[in-house]
C-alpha cells in the first residue's frame, strides 16, 4: 500500500486527483462568488485550493483500498475549520490526515450525515473531529466503496441530497454537467438535482421527488415510481386491473407535512417526520410492480402492473442522455436501455405523456422517464451519478 502521509507540496500519487482538482476548484470558486453576489451575508464554507483538493482525493483514494478487520472503509470528509461547523465534536489532539488514520476511524463515522472535519496547518492536512452540520458549499468527499469517491457540497438552503460535482472510480472520471438542466423540456426532478445556484427547499415539491429517488436507490432492490396528474384518471388505462394494492382513500401523509402552515421546516422533528414519510413511499417501491403517487404526492397504489393502453402502440424508440460532461445523446429501442422495468416505464410515459416514471435498478442505475415535446419521444435521463 502506498504511503501518502506527506505534505501538500509532494503532490498526489493517484493520477485522477490531479486531473479533476482544477475543475473542482473552479466550480467552488465560481459558485461561492455567485452566492456572495446574491447575498453577501450568507454563511459559506471556505473554498479549498487545487493543491488541497488533490491531496484530499489522493489520501482518500488510497485509504479506500485498505481494509480494517476485514471491512472496506466508508467515510465522509468535510473541509472546514471547527469554528465553521455546527456543534463540532473536537478531538483532544489533531490527527494527521493519512490513509491508516482514515481506515481506523471509518467504522465510527460511516453513518449518513457524520463528517470528519479536515483543516490545514503548516502545509499539512489534519482531522480535528466530527460534525453533523456544515455550511453551504462546503467541500465534501465521500468514499462509497473501494476506489469510488464522490465530490459534493451541501445545498445553499434546506437539507437532504447534496449536489454531486464529480465521481471518480479508479481511472474513470465523471464530471456532472451543471448545464444539463438548461434543456427546455428537462424534467423538474432533474433540474432540482442539478440546481447549483438556487435554494432547494424541502417544501419545494420537486425536491421531494429528489428525496424519493434517493430513498428508492437506498433499498437496492429496484423499483418503479409513477407520478401522475391529480384529478385525472387516464393513467388507469395503462395499469392492469385489478390493482394488487390500491390505497383508498389516497394516503396524504407526505402531502400534509409539506402544506402544513406554521411549521419550522428546519426543525429536527419536522425533518425526521419528512424523512420517515419519504422512506414509507420509497420502501413500497421495493415491492414487485409500480408505486403510484399523484403530483400532490398522495399515494394511490403500489404493486401495480403496467400494461400498454388500448389506445396506444408499442414504444419503438427512446432518447437516452446522462448529465455528464462530454456524454453524447443516443436514440435506441427501449429494450436496449434495461430490463422489463425500464421497458414498462418507457411504455407508460409513451402512453401517458403528462406522467413521470422513476426507475431504480438493483445494479445502482437510476433513470427518469419523461415525454420530450422537443424530440417527440420518451426521454430517458440516466441520473445515478447524481444520487451517489
Amino acid at each position: 500500500m502506498k504511503d501518502t502521509t506527506k505534505t501538500l507540496s509532494s503532490g498526489p500519487t493517484y493520477k485522477a486527483a490531479g486531473k479533476v482538482a482544477t475543475i473542482i476548484e473552479k466550480h467552488f470558486r465560481h459558485f461561492h462568488a455567485k452566492a456572495l453576489a446574491d447575498n453577501n451575508e450568507i454563511d459559506l464554507a471556505p473554498t479549498p485550493s487545487c493543491t488541497i483538493i488533490e491531496s484530499l482525493i489522493d489520501i482518500s483514494f488510497w485509504a479506500s483500498l485498505r481494509r480494517e478487520e476485514g471491512f472496506s472503509p466508508k467515510f465522509t470528509l468535510a473541509f472546514l475549520p471547527p469554528e465553521a461547523a455546527g456543534q463540532p465534536l473536537l478531538f483532544g489532539n489533531k490527527l494527521k490526515l493519512a490513509p491508516n488514520i482514515l481506515t481506523k476511524f471509518a467504522s465510527a463515522v460511516q453513518e449518513p450525515g457524520i463528517h470528519l472535519g479536515v483543516w490545514i496547518e503548516n502545509d499539512e492536512l489534519y482531522i480535528w473531529g466530527t460534525t453533523l452540520a456544515i455550511p453551504a458549499y462546503c467541500f465534501v468527499l465521500e468514499v462509497i466503496e473501494p476506489g469510488l469517491l464522490v465530490i459534493k457540497h451541501r445545498r445553499i438552503e434546506g437539507f437532504g441530497k447534496f449536489v454531486n460535482i464529480a465521481i471518480l472510480k479508479g481511472d474513470d472520471i465523471k464530471i456532472v454537467d451543471e448545464h444539463g438542466s438548461s434543456i427546455s423540456d428537462c424534467p423538474n426532478v432533474l433540474s432540482a438535482m442539478l440546481d447549483f445556484t438556487l435554494p432547494s427547499l424541502w417544501n419545494d415539491p420537486v425536491n421531494v421527488l429528489v428525496q424519493l429517488a434517493t430513498s428508492m436507490q437506498a433499498h437496492k432492490r429496484g423499483g418503479i415510481l409513477l407520478v401522475v396528474p391529480s384529478g385525472n384518471e387516464e393513467w388507469r388505462e395503462s395499469i392492469i386491473t385489478p390493482i394488487s394494492y390500491p390505497v383508498d382513500p389516497p394516503f396524504s401523509g407526505l402531502t400534509d407535512l409539506m402544506i402544513h402552515e406554521g411549521i419550522d421546516r428546519y426543525h429536527t422533528s419536522w425533518q425526521e417526520k419528512m424523512r420517515r414519510a419519504v422512506d414509507t413511499i420509497g420502501g413500497l417501491t421495493s415491492i414487485d410492480g409500480a408505486t403510484l403517487i399523484n403530483d400532490k404526492h398522495e399515494l394511490l397504489a403500489f404493486g401495480a402492473k403496467i400494461g400498454r393502453s388500448a389506445k396506444s402502440s408499442p414504444v419503438e424508440e427512446i432518447v437516452v442522455t446522462e448529465p455528464i460532461v462530454g456524454c453524447s445523446t443516443r436514440v435506441i429501442h427501449p429494450a436496449q436501455n434495461g430490463g422489463t422495468r425500464h421497458l414498462a416505464a418507457a411504455q407508460f410515459v409513451y402512453d401517458q405523456k403528462d406522467a413521470l416514471a422513476l426507475v431504480a435498478s438493483q445494479d445502482g442505475r437510476f433513470t427518469v422517464f419523461a415525454w420530450s415535446p422537443m424530440v417527440g419521444m420518451v426521454h430517458a435521463h440516466q441520473i445515478d451519478i447524481l444520487l451517489l
